[in-house]
């Protein structure tokens, strides 16, 4: 049976199932409604030409830099290549793929103006059990993930790396195995994609389940002291 998200009611538990019992996951359709009108609200900003940050300006100090239309795509395409500069060992699997989860399930909230077509591809990576592999060091933390969630992003353009049943392929192999085409990011979907915590929550989140096994087999292992 699939646990379902719209983006409020992820439980640790439910979380722990996903990530170490390979529990299937599912949109709900409300929540998948939510999206599609958030996304039309961004198309339609795109459609108008005014500037809106993150849709047809520049980023940072290049916000008052107008793009053109024609080029909206190749924005969104070079932000997530220009920030996926992690470094260091990739993240532990578990950590990745709650990295995949966790961001699905922010954008399923419908506040960040991606497609539906967009959370269809996360859902397939993460019930295909796709491993992104991410550099571990290089987030600047409260500002956001950016570099991290870069590298997890490649993935949906046939991009960067990432693991299937044990074997490491690239990003567009990996859309290859599982039937997909490349996505075409859609106004402002490469900045949804990386504006957010969801490394640092999954770290935070794999060394919660961590001390709580920890403590699990503390407790059992102090019973048996005192029973011998």
């Amino acid at each position: 049976m699939s646990i379902t998200l719209d983006g409020h009611h992820l439980s640790l538990e439910q979380a722990e199932q996903v990530i170490w019992g390979q529990q299937p996951v599912e949109a709900t359709p409300e929540a998948l409604q939510v999206v599609q009108a958030s996304a039309e609200v961004v198309a339609q900003l795109a459609r108008r030409g005014e500037p809106v940050y993150g849709i047809n300006t520049g980023f940072g100090k290049l916000s008052r830099r107008r793009i053109p239309a024609e080029q909206l795509e190749a924005l969104q395409l070079n932000l997530l290549r220009s920030h996926a500069v992690g470094v260091g060992a990739p993240l532990p699997d578990e950590a990745a793929r709650a990295a995949l989860l966790f961001r699905l399930n922010a954008l399923l909230l419908g506040r960040s103006g991606v497609r539906p077509r967009l959370i269809n591809y996360l859902v397939r990576m993460l019930n295909a059990q796709v491993v992104p592999i991410i550099p571990a060091k290089g987030s600047v933390g409260s500002s956001g993930d950016l570099a991290p969630l870069a590298h997890l992003a490649l993935l949906l353009i046939g991009e960067g790396q990432a693991k299937l049943s044990g074997r490491q392929l690239s990003g567009g192999q990996l859309l290859q195995e599982l039937g997909l085409e490349p996505l075409r990011l859609g106004p402002k979907e490469g900045l949804a994609l990386i504006n957010g915590t969801q490394i640092s929550l999954a770290t935070g989140f794999v060394a919660w389940h961590r001390a709580e096994r920890l403590l699990q087999h503390a407790q059992l292992i102090a019973a048996l002291a005192l029973e011998a």
